[in-house]
């Protein structure tokens, strides 16, 4: 299912639908967990694979401005980070959320200024990203505390 939509748009690379892979299934197990079933934010792990991909392909798109891909590649290097602000390595895939915040709010300010056909080209999910990003950006003071959201939005 997952490698036909990531060969959306002629770009593939068996690396990054390893990657993708990976991380999916990780979070599918974890979720199936007693600690992942209580997890009150599952529903938007589940998009962390996508986000890192969507990232990933717009980085490299000849049609993303600059100064863009300047804060796409800060949001990949802070995604593959084992340190950042909730590290994974310690509390488990609940320390993506963080990441998933800094990819969205990265996100918003490329969608603002990029056409949106260029942005779906690359998105490899069901879901609408407009509809994602503005979610998870009114929920992220209260997922991951004022304070942390703040130091992310200072970062980017």
């Amino acid at each position: 299912k997952y490698r036909n939509k990531l060969r959306k748009g002629g770009c593939f690379v068996d690396k990054e639908l390893d990657f993708y892979q990976k991380l999916r299934q990780k979070i599918r197990e974890w979720l199936q967990t007693e600690e992942g079933k209580n997890t009150k934010y599952a529903e938007y792990l589940m998009l962390a694979p996508d986000l890192f991909y969507l990232l990933c392909k717009l980085a490299f798109d000849k049609d993303v401005a600059v100064a863009a891909k300047a804060n796409l590649a800060g949001a990949i290097a802070y995604f593959v980070s084992p340190i950042d602000l909730i590290p994974e390595g310690i509390v488990g895939p609940v320390g993506f959320l963080d990441d998933i915040v800094v990819s969205v709010w990265v996100l918003n300010g490329i969608i603002n200024n990029t056409d949106p056909a260029i942005i779906s080209k690359h998105w490899p999910g069901d879901e609408d990203l407009l509809e994602i990003v503005q979610q998870i950006l009114g929920v992220a003071d209260e997922m991951l505390g004022a304070g942390v959201f703040k130091k992310i939005k200072n970062m980017f």
